[in-house]
């Protein structure tokens, strides 16, 4: 498995296995749960994404249950997680209302707690989860850099920023922002166009890419057009067309890292074939005009 340089001190898998429905799986099980995260690291996918607000705030410690069992598993891993969004639900039950806090309070409790639940003493990469409309980049900024600092916190980044948020954020930091975490797949192409991935290119900043098959969407029947040459190509090229639209990520020049978010076992150790799909130029634009449903002007 090919591996990415976000900062001198952090490699990503170029496909990450994130949590977000891991507890949605009717067997959340520490000994069910290591078995996925075995499996990942079988096919080196060695980085697990998170949020303090997966699961209503409780994917995070379904996830440290497995690696209290099995603690020599956390040396193989990489640990990304987010904060910043306050929902009515787990442990944030009585606020009035959801929104955003990336107070530095916010952020260290925030820390404190995934620590903890993760059953981890460090987070590789942690996110920032939306832009909040209401954030003091100076209070923030400085927030993320003494937690680099503490050793708590290896590296920092975002996730859903645009390009004038990223760069207010980062304004005010020591340390550089490393990604960027967006929704980029065959059914959310805007990022391509928009300016967001072309600001983080300029940067050399490599972007994670959260939903890379749109939720399952691919595969519904108004997407039956974008499938069949999914799955043309994945014929010819003997793989399942799950390897084929993450490929397409794969073979943009941004070195853009996929977050797989399958509950499935046998999914995961299929996704790591997108890693020997060829795609050249002509099969990119073949599947983003598909995907488009028209010709490029």
């Amino acid at each position: 498995m090919e591996r990415i340089q976000l900062s001198p001190e952090l490699k990503l898998s170029r496909l990450v296995y994130g949590m977000w429905r891991i507890g949605d799986d009717p067997d959340t099980s520490p000994k069910h749960v290591q078995a996925k995260i075995e499996a990942c690291v079988a096919q080196g996918i060695t980085t697990m994404d998170h949020a303090d607000i997966y699961g209503g705030y409780t994917a995070e410690a379904i996830f440290g249950a497995a690696l209290k069992a099995a603690p020599s598993l956390r040396d193989k891993l990489e640990i990304v997680t987010k904060c910043g969004i306050v929902a009515p639900a787990g442990r944030h039950s009585a606020v009035r209302g959801k929104h955003y806090d990336t107070s530095a309070a916010h952020i260290n409790a925030s820390v404190e707690a995934s620590l903890r639940d993760l059953a981890t003493d460090h987070i590789d990469l942690l996110l920032i989860h939306r832009p909040d409309p209401f954030m003091d980049p100076d209070e923030t900024g400085p927030a993320l850099d003494a937690l680099v600092e503490s050793g708590k916190v290896r590296a920092v980044g975002v996730s859903n920023f645009r390009p004038w948020d990223y760069s207010l954020l980062q304004s005010s930091m020591e340390n550089t922002l490393v990604t960027n975490q967006i929704e980029m797949s065959l059914l959310a192409t805007e990022a391509f166009i928009n300016g967001d991935l072309a600001f983080l290119q300029e940067r050399m900043i490599a972007p994670m890419a959260w939903s890379p098959l749109g939720g399952g969407s691919l595969f519904k029947p108004e997407n039956a057009a974008l499938m069949r040459v999914l799955e043309r190509i994945a014929g010819e090229q003997e793989v399942d067309p799950t390897a084929v639209a993450l490929a397409w990520l794969l073979a943009h020049p941004a070195n853009i890292l996929p977050v797989l978010g399958t509950n499935n076992i046998a999914r995961i150790m299929a996704s790591a074939d997108a890693m020997k799909v060829k795609i050249d130029r002509q099969i990119w634009f073949e599947l983003y005009t598909a995907a488009l449903g028209k010709q490029v002007p």
